[in-house]
Protein backbone atom coordinates (compact mmCIF):
# COMPACT_ATOMS: atom_id res chain seq x y z
CA UNK A 1 0.00 0.00 0.00
CA UNK A 2 3.08 2.29 -0.60
CA UNK A 3 0.86 4.73 -2.76
CA UNK A 4 -1.83 5.62 0.42
CA UNK A 5 -1.39 8.93 1.68
CA UNK A 6 -2.40 9.61 5.22
CA UNK A 7 -2.55 12.97 7.26
CA UNK A 8 -1.87 13.43 10.84
CA UNK A 9 -3.60 16.00 12.72
CA UNK A 10 -2.43 16.91 15.86
CA UNK A 11 -1.24 19.95 18.32
CA UNK A 12 0.57 17.05 20.80
CA UNK A 13 4.53 16.61 18.66
CA UNK A 14 4.92 13.13 20.23
CA UNK A 15 1.64 11.80 19.07
CA UNK A 16 2.15 13.57 15.93
CA UNK A 17 5.83 11.80 15.22
CA UNK A 18 4.81 8.56 16.80
CA UNK A 19 2.10 7.93 14.37
CA UNK A 20 3.79 9.39 11.63
CA UNK A 21 6.65 7.28 11.99
CA UNK A 22 4.60 3.75 12.79
CA UNK A 23 2.83 4.22 9.65
CA UNK A 24 5.39 5.17 7.23
CA UNK A 25 7.57 1.88 8.77
CA UNK A 26 3.86 -0.09 7.11
CA UNK A 27 4.81 1.94 3.96
CA UNK A 28 2.25 4.67 3.96
CA UNK A 29 3.36 8.20 2.56
CA UNK A 30 2.22 10.58 5.89
CA UNK A 31 2.14 14.28 6.03
CA UNK A 32 1.59 15.94 9.40
CA UNK A 33 -0.16 19.25 10.33
CA UNK A 34 -0.49 20.76 14.43
CA UNK A 35 -4.14 22.11 13.75
CA UNK A 36 -6.88 22.04 11.48
CA UNK A 37 -5.64 25.30 9.15
CA UNK A 38 -2.22 23.70 8.75
CA UNK A 39 -4.58 20.40 7.68
CA UNK A 40 -6.43 22.05 5.06
CA UNK A 41 -3.16 23.54 3.92
CA UNK A 42 -1.76 20.15 3.64
CA UNK A 43 -4.87 18.65 1.74
CA UNK A 44 -4.76 21.32 -0.86
CA UNK A 45 -1.38 20.89 -1.65
CA UNK A 46 -2.39 17.04 -2.19
CA UNK A 47 -4.35 17.68 -4.39
CA UNK A 48 -5.79 15.62 -6.48
CA UNK A 49 -6.92 13.68 -4.63
CA UNK A 50 -6.50 14.29 -1.16
CA UNK A 51 -5.48 12.27 1.43
CA UNK A 52 -6.78 8.52 1.69
CA UNK A 53 -7.28 9.07 5.76
CA UNK A 54 -7.42 11.47 8.14
CA UNK A 55 -6.15 10.65 11.92
CA UNK A 56 -7.50 13.74 13.51
CA UNK A 57 -7.49 14.87 17.18
CA UNK A 58 -10.44 16.89 18.51
CA UNK A 59 -8.83 19.52 20.68
CA UNK A 60 -6.35 22.02 19.07
CA UNK A 61 -5.57 25.42 18.84
CA UNK A 62 -6.46 27.68 16.01
CA UNK A 63 -9.02 25.38 14.25
CA UNK A 64 -10.05 22.13 16.37
CA UNK A 65 -11.24 19.17 14.98
CA UNK A 66 -14.67 19.74 14.53
CA UNK A 67 -14.04 22.84 12.22
CA UNK A 68 -11.61 20.83 10.33
CA UNK A 69 -13.65 18.33 9.72
CA UNK A 70 -16.73 20.43 8.66
CA UNK A 71 -14.06 22.40 6.58
CA UNK A 72 -12.67 19.20 4.40
CA UNK A 73 -15.67 17.45 4.05
CA UNK A 74 -16.55 20.95 1.94
CA UNK A 75 -13.45 21.06 0.10
CA UNK A 76 -12.91 21.30 -3.62
CA UNK A 77 -11.09 18.15 -3.20
CA UNK A 78 -12.83 14.98 -5.39
CA UNK A 79 -15.18 12.74 -3.92
CA UNK A 80 -14.64 10.24 -2.16
CA UNK A 81 -13.21 12.07 0.74
CA UNK A 82 -10.70 10.16 2.78
CA UNK A 83 -11.67 8.25 5.92
CA UNK A 84 -11.77 10.57 8.59
CA UNK A 85 -10.18 8.42 12.08
CA UNK A 86 -11.01 10.65 14.93
CA UNK A 87 -8.19 10.37 18.00
CA UNK A 88 -9.07 11.38 21.53
CA UNK A 89 -8.81 10.75 25.12
CA UNK A 90 -12.49 12.06 25.83
CA UNK A 91 -14.82 9.49 27.32
CA UNK A 92 -17.39 10.18 24.69
CA UNK A 93 -15.20 9.85 22.11
CA UNK A 94 -17.53 7.80 20.18
CA UNK A 95 -19.90 10.78 20.31
CA UNK A 96 -17.27 13.32 18.91
CA UNK A 97 -17.00 10.50 15.92
CA UNK A 98 -20.57 11.06 15.75
CA UNK A 99 -20.58 14.56 15.59
CA UNK A 100 -17.58 15.05 12.76
CA UNK A 101 -19.27 11.71 10.50
CA UNK A 102 -15.89 10.16 11.80
CA UNK A 103 -15.55 6.43 9.97
CA UNK A 104 -13.16 5.16 12.99
CA UNK A 105 -12.68 6.39 16.38
CA UNK A 106 -9.06 5.61 18.47
CA UNK A 107 -8.91 6.37 21.77
CA UNK A 108 -5.96 7.53 23.52
CA UNK A 109 -3.50 5.75 24.31
CA UNK A 110 -3.90 3.37 21.18
CA UNK A 111 -1.64 0.97 20.90
CA UNK A 112 -0.04 0.47 17.23
CA UNK A 113 -2.32 -3.18 16.80
CA UNK A 114 -5.19 -0.81 17.00
CA UNK A 115 -3.14 1.90 14.84
CA UNK A 116 -2.80 -0.04 11.95
CA UNK A 117 -5.94 -2.27 12.11
CA UNK A 118 -7.78 1.03 11.95
CA UNK A 119 -5.57 2.72 9.71
CA UNK A 120 -5.56 -0.45 6.91
CA UNK A 121 -9.46 -1.25 7.66
CA UNK A 122 -10.55 2.34 6.68
CA UNK A 123 -7.88 2.62 4.03
CA UNK A 124 -8.61 -0.71 2.09
CA UNK A 125 -11.24 1.32 0.05
CA UNK A 126 -9.30 3.43 -1.30
CA UNK A 127 -6.73 1.03 -2.50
Amino acid sequence: HGALRLLVVDDDLAIRSFVQVALEDEGYEVHTAADGKDALTCVAAMAPGGPDAVLLDMNMPRMNGWQFAAAYRATEVPPPHGAIIVMTAATDAAQWCRDVNGDACLGKPFDLDDLYRTVEKQTRRAA
